[in-house]
């Protein structure tokens, strides 16, 4: 095989569909942005789930050295006191399951979360031991509006500090970011579908305006391959250009939003925000993505068009 020729056939393809090229990698990179917004919300708000539990947990924190409530006059909570609250919740109909976070476990989430750049307020945090925080059981429910069953069944049990349900701050805020998820998603999916359509149309110009030397390359016995590959090579071009856009646009909001407003403005943040270990994973399935968006066309249309 030649690659002169081909590379040749290329730069020739990509200058009389330079306007479509463009269209072509605009939209993919529009679509793929949109992609990645949509799968760092949903990053996002499994970090809030993470923090705070999902609309169907109840949290019940336990007792620890520093508890002054009712329950808590013993001291920290014994071991056959969380043997009881477990009974109660293995007992419960409304459970669905549950697990026990352990000190060491909420210190370590503290310390992901709790981090400042002020010097004096991370001194302040960096005071918290684990024999701080309390034990907490994260339990899951049949049904969310079961919380009141639940919480009664353990509330003022010995042992138990007291039970949270934070479904009325947390709703709003999960549904904002699961709407604004999805309206991401869906306007991304509309624009893969014109891409598709993008790519489709311009693989059928650029055949039209080849097709003396693809005939000639049928005659001499070019292979299907040969006659391919400089309209594989177009779309993946356009493509990896396309998902560079993307990515530098990911790049930027993660630079100048989520840590130049949400986590470098927030000196007691609530809980963690996406950082730049899942902005590279997300990177990497746009990158995928938008390949594949631009080449799995390109390679049906061109059997298509070309008949070889």
């Amino acid at each position: 095989m030649q690659l002169t020729y081909v590379f040749s056939d290329l730069a020739s393809g990509m200058r009389r569909n330079l306007s479509m090229v463009i269209s072509v990698i605009v939209t993919i990179a529009v679509s793929m942005t949109l992609v990645a917004i949509g799968l760092l919300l949903n990053t996002q708000v499994d970090k809030v789930e993470k923090s705070f539990g999902s609309k169907l947990q109840v949290i019940v924190y336990m007792c620890n050295e520093n508890s002054s409530t009712p329950g808590c006059v013993g001291g920290a909570v014994s071991k056959q006191q969380k043997k009881a609250v477990e009974k109660s919740l293995d007992d419960s109909a409304y459970v669905n399951f549950y697990h026990l976070e352990s000190q060491k476990e909420a210190y370590q989430k503290f310390r992901e979360i709790y981090v400042s750049n002020d010097k004096s307020l991370q001194r302040g945090y960096e005071t918290v031991k684990p024999r701080h925080l309390k034990e907490s059981y994260w339990i899951t429910l049949h049904d969310p509006r079961d919380y009141d069953k639940v919480s009664s069944l353990v509330r003022g049990m010995p042992g138990v500090d007291n039970v949270q349900d934070l479904r009325n701050v947390l709703n709003p805020l999960y549904d904002f970011m699961n709407g604004l998820k999805w309206l991401t998603l869906g306007l991304a999916a509309l624009l893969v579908f014109s891409a598709v359509l993008q790519v489709t149309n311009t693989i059928r110009l650029a055949a039209f305006a080849r097709r003396r030397e693809i005939g000639i390359m049928r005659l001499v016995g070019a292979s299907s391959w040969y006659i391919q590959l400089p309209f594989v090579l177009e779309a993946g071009l356009a493509a990896l250009v396309g998902v560079g856009i993307a990515c530098g646009a990911i790049a930027t909001l993660m630079g100048v939003v989520v840590y130049g407003m949400l986590r470098g403005e927030s000196e007691r943040p609530l809980f963690t925000w996406v950082d730049w270990g899942d902005a590279l994973v997300t990177m990497g399935w746009v990158t995928i993505g938008g390949l594949a968006l631009a080449l799995i066309p390109t390679l049906v249309m061109t059997r298509k068009y070309l008949n070889v």
